[in-house]
């Protein structure tokens, strides 16, 4: 197979080494299938008091730096979505690809695509779709200890057999393709001296990519989350300050280009010089270092107007339990001459992740694990519908999805143009000791929601109603 990209010796290495130690995979004329949907779960940093954990549970839509992993195609009338899966006997993350018919409501047996060989969910999926159909899958590595690849499906619109375009290393990928005439927009992070640094760079047609740039690098790194609207890529990032790091994440920046990474602005337009290392940048929304809030990210999304809206959590700390309360859910939205930043609920753990819709008629929806699960302050909880028909101005709590869950529900992920009928994606685990996990879905109006099945039959099944 061809693997043709053009890299710098010391950002992607595709050496005879890593080739002899590479994952075990399988020929695209043969990947096999698992026997339906089972999540990995996976934990962080054990704190060694009650609630065992940094964070931990069901993690297979996680993280929130890995986006998009789901994506409506309308063509086949389907929604695709990856995931980190495992096998039936052993908590092992595979790569795994899905697909759910809107016309007949089922779904197949999800394809294997990778045997990971490790537990680590930071080596999750992302997924995106060309123009001629294509589903290219971007299977990360945490760090530079395990290699990154790139798929492409061998057919349009087809989860069965994938080519292997690539073997090299990135993490945290956020892919964005943007047409036949701009391609890919490839967000990244590489992990470089032990710092977290933001990189971009494009390519026509997956196989043929320009050297990477860095966007940010500031004192020890960032994390970020992005989107598109029409032909604009936004993002928005935190920074690790000297010397604690990642612990102590804060702050708010935001950047975006409309024309595939030749130019980056600020959100009024005024042209960066990249790399951004200046933690007061024009490009900072709120300085909330100043007050001593950690910041973690959620979301971001944009209005009618192409104006950025960015959803995120402020904390007094990172470690888990009541003491770092109150976790304080926030929107900060561009309204065209300056951020209008408004609280929209609270919950118990600073890794609760949900996902923010805006949609045709002005109706913001927020779906998240925003009540307090049967773990209370792991990560997740049970998941809540929330609406706002004024901007973020007030919400509504309209609707509960979960309750009385056996496990904490984790990282409700929002497809990439989503179908009403497949809204937000996710899945449950303990947050406190290893445990099974399922994936589930919803509708936009929170109507129904639905296990994936964790073992199929036949060739096809129907996801079970669970609510």
């Amino acid at each position: 197979m061809r693997l043709a990209q053009r890299m710098t010796a010391g950002a992607v290495l595709m050496v005879a080494a890593m080739a002899a130690n590479a994952i075990a995979r399988e020929e695209p004329e043969s990947l096999k299938k698992a026997e339906g949907y089972r999540g990995i779960w996976y934990f962080n940093q054990p704190s060694n008091d009650e609630y065992r954990y940094k964070y931990s549970g069901g993690f297979a839509t996680y993280p929130q730096q890995h986006l998009p992993i789901a994506l409506y195609a309308e063509e086949v009338d389907t929604t695709f979505f990856v995931f980190g899966g495992r096998p039936a006997e052993e908590n092992r993350l595979l790569i795994m690809v899905g697909a759910y018919d809107h016309a007949s409501g089922t779904v197949p047996k999800p394809t294997i695509l990778l045997d990971k060989k490790t537990t680590d969910a930071h080596d999750n999926p992302v997924l995106s779709l060309d123009d001629e159909g294509h589903l290219w899958v971007f299977s990360n590595a945490h760090g530079t200890g395990r290699p990154a690849f790139v798929h492409r499906s061998v057919r349009p619109f087809d989860i069965d057999a994938f080519e292997l375009v690539s073997e090299t290393n990135f993490s945290y990928g956020q892919p964005w393709f943007l047409g036949k005439d701009k391609g890919f927009l490839f967000l990244h992070t590489r992990y470089q001296g032990g710092r977290r640094i933001l990189h971009w760079m494009t390519s026509p047609d997956g196989r043929e990519w320009s050297e990477p740039q860095r966007l940010a690098a500031m004192a020890k790194g960032h994390y970020q989350v992005s989107w598109k609207h029409g032909k604009t890529v936004g993002t928005a990032f935190n920074y690790h300050p000297e010397p604690v790091g990642l612990n102590a994440r804060t702050n708010l920046y935001y950047v975006q280009t409309d024309d595939a990474g030749t130019t980056w602005t600020t959100v009024d337009g005024s042209p960066v010089e990249l790399p951004l290392i200046d933690r007061d940048h024009p490009a900072l929304v709120h300085d909330y270092e100043a007050e001593g809030l950690l910041v973690y990210l959620k979301d971001l999304q944009f209005d009618a107007d192409g104006h950025p809206i960015l959803l995120y959590l402020t904390t007094l700390g990172y470690e888990s339990g009541p003491d770092n309360g109150p976790r304080t859910w926030q929107t900060a939205r561009w309204t065209g001459s300056d951020w209008e930043i408004r609280p929209v609920t609270t919950s118990d753990h600073n890794y609760d992740f949900g996902s923010l819709y805006v949609e045709a008629d002005g109706t913001w929806r927020l779906i998240a694990p925003t009540d307090p699960g049967p773990q209370p302050f792991g990560t997740g909880g049970e998941i809540v519908m929330w609406t706002s028909h004024d901007q973020g101005a007030n919400w509504n709590r309209a609707k509960t999805l979960t309750s009385e869950s056996a496990y904490n529900h984790t990282y409700v992920r929002r497809p990439l143009n989503a179908h009403a009928d497949f809204y937000g994606l996710w899945a449950d685990g303990s947050a406190w000791e290893p445990s099974p996990s399922s994936l589930y879905f919803t509708d936009r109006d929170g109507s129904h929601v639905w296990r994936l099945p964790e073992v199929i039959e036949g060739d096809r099944a129907r996801p079970e109603v669970v609510r």
